[in-house]
């Protein structure tokens, strides 16, 4: 192993099984949409998250209380953003819409990162950059429109497909928004409990609403373990191995691992739900993947992880 030791490899083989952790969100939402209500589950999973974080972050809250409190509009808009429209409704559109088109479409979040920026900010794009743009966006509607040009022409899309989309541009404001340097003194895991519990409280009126008029609080096994998997692992052990890959091998060299988010949401969408696998998916996933890779893909960088690793 060329004098490696073990623990030089533990970041990647850990960052391995962070996308698919994130990934398993769709897959437990999936199935969990038979028998929890959508607002219902991500009230449950992000005060559940909230709950579980609290311990470890509840000092350092305490001690960036004042700036949580100033930022209080800012805190309340990332919950709505990335708790509410992020996670309840991706949980809707899963009644209408597969794992695999999910997965796919949601994988086009860093490219609408790059528009968004490009539009709001003022972000220079190259033109490897632009293409890739181009080339991702059209994998998301190669998959939208299911590779038929009638579709297509006759405007008759999947609703799912399009809260989906709509989903992944709001992750893509969450995340910009996210950047913004009025943070930058509170850790990233105090902040996200934070904006967990923010998310969880906007969440909070929709599902006493579910609870009341439709009866549809969860109590079968199957549910609750459902939920389960959405806490533990699409929550926080996604979240926790993000934060650890980005402190022992870095930001960049951890955002290449999301790059493996397609390919695992759709082989667990294909072996733990079933779901078949369509010509224009194998089509939109070359695409958005292309796209996505020669869009944000630092070269210099991967070309300097190739080295470390074989070295």
């Amino acid at each position: 192993m060329n004098g490696k030791t073990s623990a030089d490899w533990k970041p990647y083989v850990a960052l391995l099984f962070m996308p698919l952790f994130f990934t398993s969100n769709l897959i437990f939402g999936r199935a969990a949409t038979s028998a929890v209500e959508p607002w219902t589950l991500a009230f449950l999973r992000w005060t559940f998250a909230f709950l579980l974080l609290l311990p470890f972050t509840g000092m350092d809250i305490l001690r960036h209380a004042k700036l949580l409190k100033a930022q209080w509009k800012t805190v309340t808009l990332l919950g709505l953003l990335g708790m509410w429209i992020c996670g309840a409704l991706v949980y809707y559109a899963l009644h209408f819409t597969t794992a695999t088109n999910a997965t796919l479409i949601y994988t086009s979040s860093p490219i609408l990162i790059l528009l968004m920026e490009w539009i709001f900010r003022g972000r220079r794009m190259g033109l490897r950059e632009s293409i890739g743009v181009c080339f991702a966006m059209a994998g998301v509607v190669l998959i939208i429109v299911k590779g038929s040009l009638a579709v297509l022409l006759g405007l008759s899309f999947n609703a799912g497909d399009l809260i989906i989309g709509f989903c992944a541009l709001s992750w893509a404001g969450y995340s910009v928004l996210l950047k913004r340097s009025v943070f930058a003194e509170v850790p990233t895991l105090t902040l996200f409990a934070v904006v967990a519990g923010a998310g969880a409280l906007t969440l909070l009126p929709f599902m006493v609403w579910e609870v009341a008029v439709r009866e549809a609080f969860p109590t079968s096994f199957e549910a609750w373990r459902s939920i389960a998997g959405i806490v533990l692992f699409a929550s926080l052990a996604a979240f926790s191995l993000f934060q650890y890959g980005i402190k022992t091998v870095g930001p960049s060299v951890t955002g290449l691992f999301m790059y493996l988010l397609p390919p695992y949401g759709v082989l667990m969408a294909v072996v733990f739900l079933g779901e078949d696998l369509q010509p224009y998916h194998f089509a939109g996933f070359f695409l958005v993947m292309g796209g996505l890779i020669l869009a944000t893909a630092p070269i210099d960088l991967l070309r300097r992880l190739k080295t470390r690793i074989a070295g």
